[in-house]
């Protein structure tokens, strides 16, 4: 179900979404070679929890054991933190985290450089957000959620990059999950119709190869099927009569 946001929720979801972004912000200043991906969990979960009534929003959803989600290279998402799991120069790591306040939650990811990277993992980087302030500015009253993914989509094919399709974006709110799903691909004018006070995650997850995926024995991490990198990066979004207002 969908569920319409007050001016009240929005504020709310907008405070846990400064939380999110500041976390992000943190990752971004302490993340080097040699740390491990729980020193980032660690510090993360610290620094929501720092904040009165903020609580990390995956830790324990769906029995996720973590504060962030942490994905290496051809990871895409979902990777577990662990003390083995060890940062290279040169690799990449995507970190999705969420906050809750008051019940509501907001969501966002990004994906950072470990020291000096190639210059075509770079243009993947870029690329990447540039899908996502694509799918953004498709975020608007009369618009469908078609119009987001064909937007993300375009963008990075035109770039010769891959859209992966088996994991989604999504609405958010009270519940971490909501309706609608919101793909990084598809048709214009499709699906369903955008409203003010809709609060969506919008998340393109952009690959250097194919899109396939498969998921680790963990039954958690999601990797590219042909082990080329993966960029991940997202924002919760509210729908409003003035244009997409960015929470996170």
């Amino acid at each position: 179900m969908i569920t319409l946001k007050s001016a009240r929720e929005l504020d709310t979801m907008a405070r846990a979404g400064r939380i999110v972004h500041d976390t992000l912000a943190l990752m971004r200043e302490i993340v080097r070679p040699g740390l491990s991906t729980e020193d980032l969990d660690r510090e993360a979960e610290r620094f929501i929890r720092s904040h009165p009534g903020a609580t990390p929003s995956f830790k324990g959803l769906y029995g996720f054991p973590k504060t962030l989600c942490t994905s290496i290279d051809e990871e895409i998402v979902h990777g577990i933190p662990s003390v083995k799991r060890k940062l290279s120069a040169g690799s990449i790591v995507s970190v999705d985290v969420g906050a809750c306040v008051d019940g509501l939650h907001a969501d966002a990811a990004a994906t950072f450089p470990i020291g000096v990277i190639p210059d075509g993992v770079q243009r993947l980087l870029d690329v990447t957000q540039q899908c996502l302030v694509a799918g953004i500015g498709a975020a608007t009253v009369g618009n469908q959620v078609g119009d987001i993914g064909v937007a993300v989509q375009t963008v990075a094919e035109a770039a010769g990059f891959g859209v992966v399709r088996e994991l989604v974006g999504h609405g958010i709110g009270t519940r971490f999950h909501e309706e609608p799903q919101v793909p990084n691909f598809g048709q214009p004018h499709r699906g369903t119709h955008l409203r003010a006070g809709m609060t969506i995650a919008i998340e393109p997850m952009i690959t250097m190869g194919s899109y396939l995926t498969k998921t680790l024995k963990d039954k958690w991490t999601v990797v590219t099927q042909d082990g080329s990198l993966s960029a991940h990066f997202e924002h919760t979004v509210a729908i409003t009569d003035e244009g997409p207002r960015i929470l996170t």
